[in-house]
């Protein structure tokens, strides 16, 4: 049974399956969609922002503003220090379903020696400690 879950996609397209913050069990944090009540998931500009609030669908790039200048600052962080992108992930999602996208993710951030699930914010697997290389491509936007 897969672990990478439609309601653990979080509105500026993180997996929150495979934030730090969710896989700890100290602190564990549920994930940021509705529901969440941890002081971080309230305070969120992104989530809590006006557009969100609008959205239907409950993702940032349905928003008249995307992607704003905080979600393209937060998706810059992650690109440089994590190769990961939001505005990637959200775009998959857009053109190609989030079945196709949870796949994806699970192919991309399986460990290849235990199966674990890995921590982008962490080089190697929590699970067995084997260091892992993602599938990151970059890819620069057309303007």
């Amino acid at each position: 049974m897969s672990e990478m879950l439609n309601e653990l996609i979080a509105p500026c397209g993180m997996n929150c399956r495979l934030c730090l913050a969710y896989q700890r069990e100290t602190k564990h944090c549920p994930g940021c969609r509705p529901g969440a009540t941890r002081l971080s998931c309230k305070a969120c500009r992104i989530k809590n922002c006006a557009g969100m609030q609008e959205s239907a669908l409950g993702f940032c790039n349905h928003c008249a503003d995307y992607p704003c200048r905080r979600l393209i600052k937060l998706d810059t962080r992650y690109r440089t220090k994590y190769r990961m992108s939001m505005l990637q992930n959200l775009e998959y999602i857009s053109e190609h379903g989030m079945a196709d996208f949870l796949e994806r993710e699970e192919e991309q951030w399986l460990c290849k020696k235990c199966g674990g699930i890995l921590c982008v914010h962490r080089p190697a697997c929590p699970s067995c400690s084997e260091p892992y290389e993602t599938d990151f491509k970059e890819v620069i936007p057309a303007e």
